[in-house]
C-alpha cells in the first residue's frame, strides 16, 4: 500500500535519478546485470503489445459502436478531429523547433556508434502472437463484429480479457517500469550519454508544456461561437476539472468533475452525460501531442528521418489505437508502443526513453485531454 502512494512519476523520477548516480561508480558486472533484465523486460513487452491492443479496442469498438446514433457519430468525429489536429500542430511546431534545440545532441549517433554497448549475459526470446497491424486488423473486425451482430457473450469474454490485460499491466509491466528505467540510464551513465539525453529531456518538456496551452486555446476558440461564450470563460469554468486531471492522473476519475464543471459551462445535463465519459476513452489530444512531440525528439537526436508522410501514418493509427487506453497512469504510451516501433522503427532503448519522457509529463497530457471534452460537448450541444 505504501508503494501504491508513492505514484508512478516519482518512482521514475527517482529511478532515473539513482540510475545516473550509480552509473558513475557502477562495476561492470552490474551494467550487465540490467542490461540482462533489460533486455527480458523488453522482450515480455513486446510480447504484450498485441494482446493489449486486442484486449483494450475489441471491446472499445463494441461499447461504441452498441450505441449507434447520431450524437455518437457526431462526437466521435470532432473527438478524432480533435486528436489528430493536435497531432499535427505537434508535428509541425517541434519539426521548426527542435531541430536548432537539439543541434549539439545530433552528435549523439555518431558518439553511440563509436562506444561499444554493454551486452546482456542472456535474454529470453517472447515472440508476440501477431504484428501490430494484424492485431490491429482482428482488433476492428471483432469490435464491430460485436457491435453488428450483439454478440454479448463475446463482448464478455473480451471485456474479462481486457481485465486480464490490465491486471497484467498493473501487477507486472508497470511495478518493473522503474527498475526498467533504472537499468537505462544506468547504462547511459556508464556508456557516457546521458548529459545529452536529460539536456535533450527539459527543452522538449518546455515546448511540450506550452503546446498544451495553445491546443487547449484553439480547441475552445473552435467551440466558443457553437456556445456563444467567450472562449477563455469556457475555459476558466473548466479549470477544476483540469486540476483534477492534474491529481488524478486518469481522464476516467476525473469523470465527475468533468460532468459538472461543463454542465456549469451552459452544456445540456443530456448532453453532457452522454459526451464526457464518451470522450474520457475517444478524446486523446494531449496525450497525442506528447508522444508525438517526444517521438520526434528521439528521431530527431538520432539522426532518423522523421518525414510528413511518415508521421501523418503514426498520428492516423495513434489515434485510433489509444481508444480506451488503460485506466492507469501512463496507459496511453503503452497502448502506443507497438506504432512506435512498427511505423518509427524505435528499438528497446528508444522505447525506454519515450515511456520514461511521457510518465514526466503524464498528468499535464490528461489535463489537457479532460478540459478538451468540455469544448466537444459545448459543440455537440448546440448541433444536437
Amino acid at each position: 500500500m505504501k508503494l501504491n502512494k508513492f505514484g508512478l512519476l516519482p518512482r521514475i523520477a527517482l529511478a532515473i535519478i539513482v540510475g545516473i548516480l550509480t552509473g558513475m561508480v557502477a562495476p561492470g558486472w552490474l551494467a550487465q546485470l540490467c542490461a540482462t533484465f533489460n533486455a527480458i523486460y523488453s522482450q515480455f513487452l513486446g510480447f504484450m503489445i498485441p494482446l493489449i491492443i486486442v484486449g483494450f479496442v475489441v471491446p472499445a469498438i463494441g461499447d461504441i459502436g452498441s450505441k449507434a446514433g447520431r450524437m455518437l457519430v457526431l462526437t466521435v468525429l470532432i473527438a478524432y478531429g480533435f486528436t489528430i489536429a493536435s497531432g499535427l500542430l505537434s508535428y509541425f511546431t517541434c519539426s521548426i523547433f527542435f531541430p536548432g534545440m537539439l543541434h549539439g545532441q545530433i552528435a549523439l549517433t555518431a558518439q553511440e556508434s563509436a562506444i561499444e554497448k554493454i551486452a546482456p549475459w542472456f535474454t529470453v526470446e517472447m515472440p508476440p502472437l501477431m504484428g501490430v497491424t494484424s492485431s490491429l486488423v482482428l482488433a476492428f473486425l471483432l469490435g464491430l463484429g460485436i457491435a453488428f451482430s450483439r454478440a454479448e457473450t463475446i463482448g464478455r469474454g473480451f471485456s474479462e480479457f481486457r481485465d486480464i490485460v490490465s491486471k497484467t499491466i498493473n501487477t507486472a509491466i508497470i511495478p518493473l517500469l522503474p527498475i526498467y528505467i533504472f537499468g537505462i540510464f544506468l547504462i547511459m551513465t556508464v556508456e557516457g550519454e546521458v548529459a545529452v539525453v536529460l539536456r535533450s529531456f527539459i527543452k522538449v518538456i518546455g515546448i511540450i508544456f506550452v503546446l498544451h496551452v495553445v491546443v487547449l486555446l484553439l480547441q475552445y476558440l473552435v467551440a466558443a461561437p457553437f456556445a456563444r461564450r467567450n472562449p477563455l470563460s469556457m475555459l476558466r469554468t473548466m479549470l477544476p476539472a483540469y486540476f483534477t486531471a492534474l491529481g488524478t492522473q486518469s481522464s476516467a476519475a476525473t469523470i465527475p468533475v468533468t460532468l459538472r464543471q461543463a454542465i456549469s459551462m451552459g452544456v445540456r445535463e443530456d448532453v453532457a452525460g452522454f459526451v464526457i465519459p464518451l470522450c474520457a476513452t475517444i478524446h486523446l489530444s494531449g496525450s497525442t501531442l506528447k508522444i508525438v512531440a517526444c517521438a520526434l525528439a528521439i528521431l530527431i537526436m538520432h539522426g532518423e528521418p522523421h518525414s510528413l508522410p511518415l508521421f501523418l501514418h503514426f498520428i492516423m493509427m495513434l489515434g485510433i489505437t489509444m481508444v480506451a487506453a488503460p485506466g492507469i497512469p501512463g496507459g496511453a504510451i503503452m497502448a502506443s508502443l507497438g506504432l512506435l516501433q512498427s511505423i518509427l522503427g524505435f528499438d528497446s532503448d528508444s522505447v525506454a526513453l519515450m515511456i520514461a519522457l511521457y510518465i514526466a509529463m503524464d498528468s499535464f497530457g490528461t489535463a489537457c485531454n479532460v478540459t478538451g471534452d468540455g469544448a466537444i460537448a459545448a459543440i455537440i450541444n448546440r448541433i444536437s
